[in-house]
């Protein structure tokens, strides 16, 4: 949101004037110029959390499995489940949030 504000005041200010205006904002390069260096970590980041939440979900699944003789083993089990499969939606939606926002820059 803000950064399609910034967009449309420069589009604003260049229309007006019919030069490039000045937002009394730094320039800041977000791609690190060089290969992209804060989103080669964002992605990096992203890639650990869900290898996590795989790696969460299949202990639970053998949690399960042997668990069967115990009910209390088999909720704890369906939890972690629940719980590793929320954490891989919401970074999945991070992750796309963060290239969506990317792609507008």
């Amino acid at each position: 949101m803000i950064v399609q504000a910034l967009h449309l005041f420069a589009a604003t200010c260049q229309s007006v004037t019919g030069t490039t205006c000045s937002s009394g904002l730094p320039a800041v390069n977000a791609t690190g110029g060089s290969g992209g260096t804060i989103q080669n970590i964002l992605t990096f980041v992203f890639a650990i959390l869900g290898a996590l939440s795989v790696l969460m979900i299949v202990i639970a699944g053998l949690r399960f499995v042997t668990g069967s003789s115990s009910p209390q083993e088999i909720a704890k089990a369906r939890n972690t489940i629940v719980y590793a499969l929320i954490g891989l939606l919401i970074a999945l939606a991070a992750e796309s949030i963060v290239r969506l926002a990317w792609s507008h820059l």
